[in-house]
């Protein structure tokens, strides 16, 4: 397993007035901690205050902000509503694909009469995977229907809409993911990714899509629905948050609004509620729905687990939707029994995959690919990205088929077609996944996702030949020793255990709901141990153990004579340290033994014969922040001291460690003096290079390396990839005496498809320069404080070893 480097921010000194702005609105609370967590994350602004901590003082965008798309869509519903057409729903079978299936089933049924005119289709999670499909398309065609409404999927599915069109279907697609190179030919798309990055509306999921398309609509025909737009805000809130997105701008104001209609609705009886399933769901994991934390682990992974166990996630929609108490009940028991059986799968398959990681030389694997017939499709998105926090590496996990699951023994093919390899695809740290896979794109049959997340199909012979070369292009493209890779957890506070409790708890809920751009806040607890620790076998409704393990535990430290309550899951009572220790926590309030508690997120032990006092290497406060200002003199000092200045924006971790061990050994301040990169195309560059290499050929002139690499702005590496290309159209290019002499033969070298594959390596390494040069650009400054600290610590042991 990977070790972790602690960052802890700083305790900054915050303006009074600011404090007092939030305890305007918070009367009840000291607001220091608020106020700590607000301006460490660089929300200072006291105008822009009030809007994020009261909803009811934003002021959400228009569903017409998406322009000319929103416009035809609504126009062709209004054909579709003026001559009866039959209209299908084609939706998604994770939780936010499920919800905003809901919404639309539910919108659109004010408009269109449900079952005859309008239905909704989600594709089969283990047989048909994410996205349109032909044989779906055809399916509807027979049955009359000429108008699919897609949500959450069907930016990318050309092949598949241009299907649709031959049969005479339209389509709309509400989506949030990838945009294609060329708009696809569809009467409407509302994809959030065409609006600019700082739009209040881009970074909407697919339900949040969805809930603006029937915005619109009830907008555009406000006479016809009987329904309270309000009434689908619940559901867009569960989408939301199930689907990790950013919650700034119109997200978080859905999301919370959203989180006042689940907790209202579920505050009233059962047979009073207007969806008693969600209601039922939140009783089943013992949550009242007032927080994100019930949606995030809670009714999000309930909807996730029922195609993941089944396939099939259909009957989700009438869960969500259906106003019948007793058929709604016994679908969440059906759900709630699917997400018993994924924990249990969860937790088999990952102990699978460590015992097969032992057998892995980690010191030269960086990126995870495993493999096995038996594990179940639908579970290893999850297993994967908690393998590759874990071990600090993308890990690709893929179940493959085999003759005999196949039912034959001898062929080495099915039908002519090779056997095939299916799974997910998770990032670790700033890997961007996605083009990583993407440059293998020829060895596989499908593919789709973002620099995070993927998946992916593949013919099973091709996964050794995939695995070497996905593990050499992040060696020689990205720049990453894999023995340096590292993973870092932030702590936002750090509090003693008296601290923690209803007060603590009441101000960090002001600043909800938490997610993606306002995470979840962790707290540093130093110097603490634990006792009364003892393992708890989960059990599933019908009182059957299942095999996910949680620790319980009391945390105690010397602040207090008073224990706090704990919990640790997925982890076993013997991984706890004895003794003292740091540990990260988050607080949480248990609904269901109605007492306040943390989670155990990290834990190391104290060294003993290490005190405190000599241990304190995770701050180094000689790494000054000089990123925006305009500093054109080298000679430099701060306390006297000569600073060690890094301009250019690095490749990789590695490139900063060299200034770190300098600054070091030097024992000199290092200033982050980044100068802004350069976006340009990589299409620019290439010609730009071109047009170097001609102006060399005809001149006879010469070049250093140097000269080439300022002129272009790229690494050694992907010069060199530059380079290579040229060769293919003819150039002949020697290196004599620090110097490249460029001629171009008469005679081409290479045409068409060795030309194209050269230039493509060439402008895919500039993007992936671009994209670190970005990274490091805007990465915060404890992070960079980590990697340094981690570099002193390994130049402390080195220097000890000597010593001994």
């Amino acid at each position: 397993m990977l070790e972790q480097l602690w960052q802890v921010q700083p305790i900054q000194e915050i303006p009074e007035e600011f404090i007092a702005e939030i305890r305007r609105y918070f009367p009840d609370i000291s607001g220091k901690y608020a106020a700590q967590l607000l301006w460490q994350r660089d929300f200072r602004d006291m105008n822009k205050l009030a809007v994020f901590l009261n909803p009811e003082l934003y002021k959400p965008a228009s569903a017409f902000e998406f322009g000319e798309e929103i416009y035809l869509a609504i126009n062709r519903l209004k054909t579709a509503i003026n001559t009866g057409e039959k209209v299908a729903i084609w939706g998604d079978f994770d939780a936010d694909g499920v919800t905003a299936t809901c919404v639309l089933w539910d919108g659109l049924g004010q408009f269109f009469t449900q079952n005859n005119q309008l239905i909704y289709y989600i594709p089969d999670r283990l047989t048909e995977s994410h996205g349109l499909n032909c044989p779906g398309i055809d399916n509807l065609a027979q049955k009359g229907f000429n108008l699919i409404v897609t949500c959450d999927t069907g930016s990318t599915n050309l092949k598949e809409i241009e299907y649709a069109n031959q049969l005479g279907i339209d389509i709309i697609v509400t989506d949030h993911h990838t945009l294609p190179l060329q708009r696809p030919p569809v009467v409407a798309i509302i994809n959030p990714r065409y609006l600019s990055e700082n739009h209040q509306l881009f970074n909407l999921s697919g339900v949040a899509v969805a809930y603006k398309l029937i915005e619109a609509l009830y907008e555009s025909l406000p006479d016809l629905p009987k329904e309270p737009l309000e009434n689908l805000l619940d559901l867009v809130a569960i989408g939301l948050i199930a689907d990790l997105v950013k919650l700034t701008g119109d997200c978080r104001y859905l999301a919370q609004i959203g989180i006042n209609k689940l907790r209202e609705d579920y505050q009233k009886t059962p047979n009073q509620r207007k969806r008693p399933g969600v209601g039922k769901l939140l009783e089943l994991c013992k949550k009242n729905g007032d927080r994100v934390t019930d949606i995030s682990f809670g009714i999000g992974p309930r909807i996730n687990a029922v195609s993941r166990i089944h396939g099939d996630a259909s009957f989700c929609v009438e869960l969500l939707t259906s106003r019948d108490l007793n058929h709604t009940e016994k679908l969440a028991l059906e759900t709630e029994l699917a997400n018993t059986r994924r924990k249990a799968l969860q937790k088999y398959i990952t102990q699978q995959i460590q015992k097969q990681i032992t057998q892995l030389d980690l010191s030269t694997t960086g990126v995870i690919v495993l493999e096995n017939p038996q594990w179940q499709v639908g579970i290893l998105g999850l297993v994967a990205s908690q393998i590759a926090q874990e071990y600090g590496r993308p890990t690709i996990l893929l179940s493959t088929e085999t003759y005999s699951k196949l039912g034959n023994s001898e062929n080495t093919t099915i039908n002519n077609k090779p056997l095939m390899a299916r799974g997910s695809a998770r990032s670790f740290g700033e890997i961007d996944l996605y083009q990583l896979v993407f440059s293998q794109s020829h060895l596989l049959d499908r593919f789709g996702g973002h620099p995070f997340a993927a998946g992916l199909s593949l013919p099973v012979e091709n996964i050794p030949v995939f695995t070497e070369a996905i593990n050499r292009q992040l060696r020689q493209q990205l720049g990453i020793e894999v023995n340096n890779l590292f993973t870092s957890i932030q702590a936002d506070l750090v509090c003693t255990v008296a601290e923690l409790g209803q007060e603590l708890f009441r101000e960090l809920k002001c600043l909800e709901p938490f997610g993606m751009g306002n995470p979840t806040p962790k707290i540093l607890i130093q110097n603490c141990y634990f006792s009364n620790y003892n393992n708890c076998n989960q059990k599933d409704i019908k009182r059957n153990n299942v095999q996910y393990i949680k620790t319980n535990f009391v945390i105690r430290d010397d602040s207090t004579q008073k224990s706090f309550p704990g919990i640790w899951w997925g982890h076993y009572k013997e991984e706890i340290p004895q003794g003292r220790c740091d540990c990260i926590v988050e607080l949480d309030y248990n609904t269901h033994k109605e007492c306040y508690e943390v989670r155990l997120i990290a834990v190391k032990k104290l060294l003993s014969e290490n005190p405190r006092k000599n241990t304190n290497i995770n701050q180094i406060e000689s790494i000054l922040d000089w990123r925006n200002l305009n500093i054109k003199n080298n000679k430099q000092k701060f306390n006297n001291q000569e600073i060690v200045i890094i301009r250019g924006c690095p490749n990789s971790w590695n490139e900063l460690q060299i200034h770190f061990r300098q600054a070091i050994h030097r024992q000199q301040p290092i200033a982050i003096a980044f100068t802004p990169p350069a976006k340009i195309s990589p299409v620019v560059t290439w010609q730009k290079l071109v047009g170097i290499a001609k102006y060399l050929s005809r001149s006879g002139k010469t070049v250093t390396r140097i000269q080439l690499l300022e002129k272009l702005g790229i690494s050694d590496l992907t010069l060199h990839l530059g380079l290579e290309a040229l060769k293919q159209f003819g150039f002949q290019i020697s290196y004599i005496d620090r110097h490249f002499h460029i001629t171009l033969s008469e005679n081409l070298a290479n045409t068409g498809l060795k030309q194209q594959e050269k230039i493509e390596r060439f402008l895919v390494a500039i993007a992936e320069e671009q994209f670190r040069h970005e990274y490091f650009y805007q990465v915060p400054l404890s992070t960079i404080q980590a990697v340094a600290n981690q570099t002193l610590a390994r130049e402390i042991i080195l220097a000890t070893e000597d010593i001994k």
